[in-house]
């Protein structure tokens, strides 16, 4: 018998009234929201000024569709398409779970081109200050995990690991954690830093491409300790969904930041 952290069993309901009840992956949500917010506003006035702060509070109401549109659909398409074309019903009920991030992503993206066009921003520089702040919503969004006991960590023998409620009982690493630290806590840093470098500002589209590239790192470098979704395993040369769908995400990302280029503001 490994020796195994035990898991701090944290009701994931953190008020129940009736039939109502506050969950704290709910609370993750609308953390990373506000925080988010708040400080794109900031963000957002500096020099070239990317938006008005008017403009920053009409986009949240934007980003709350396309992440939750986005990131339902992307689950249904990406991780049990199977499931649902047998029962398309059961993609609307959202309270059951399931969210990816990329098709989360995909669906912001979308929000950012339809907003821009409509307030007559430039893109690029928009997208530079909202993904500086994205990664407050991944660091809470991640603890939620861990606090849901869901997402473990693959099976391993590290004094830190644990034995997860739902996840059998071998020692697994505490995958959401280290997520939470890479997608959350490291990127948000890189970020800061790159966002408050006047010459970086200028180049439109760079801080955008970091956060890209940043984040599909980080997310290839997190799988190699998450367990493989049960419903799809390893795929292609042992790489997991999230590390194949973070692959575009790099180039992409790397392709942004060798074509941006300062534009007056």
């Amino acid at each position: 018998m490994l020796f195994a952290i035990p898991f701090p069993a944290i009701d994931p309901v953190l008020v129940e009234i009736g039939p109502f009840a506050i969950r704290w992956y709910a609370l993750a949500y609308i953390a990373g929201i506000l925080i988010g917010w708040r400080l794109m506003r900031r963000l957002a006035a500096l020099p070239p000024v990317a938006a008005s702060a008017e403009q920053v509070d009409d986009f949240v109401t934007w980003a709350v569709l396309g992440v939750i549109l986005g990131g339902r659909l992307g689950y249904v398409l990406f991780y049990q398409p199977d499931h649902y074309l047998s029962a398309p019903w059961e993609a609307l009920y959202v309270w059951k779970g399931g969210m990816s991030f990329h098709g989360g992503a995909a669906g912001v993206i979308l929000a950012v081109i339809l907003f821009c066009r409509r307030q007559g921003l430039s893109i690029l520089r928009f997208g530079d200050r909202l993904t500086a702040v994205v990664p407050v919503g991944l660091f809470f969004g991640r603890l939620a995990n861990f606090i849901n006991g869901e997402l473990w960590g693959r099976v391993t023998d590290v004094p830190w690991a644990m034995v997860f409620p739902h996840g059998g009982p071998e020692p697994r690493h505490p995958s959401q954690i280290y997520q939470a630290a890479l997608e959350g806590l490291c990127l948000f840093l890189l970020l800061q830093v790159l966002v408050r470098i006047p010459r970086i500002r200028e180049r439109e589209g760079f801080i955008a491409g970091a956060f890209l590239a940043g984040y599909g790192v980080a997310r290839m470098i997190g799988e190699m300790f998450r367990q493989p979704d049960a419903q799809l395993g390893f795929l292609w040369g042992g790489a997991t969904m999230g590390q194949l769908l973070s692959i575009p995400m790099v180039l992409v990302g790397v392709a942004l930041m060798a074509l941006s280029r300062p534009r007056p503001a």
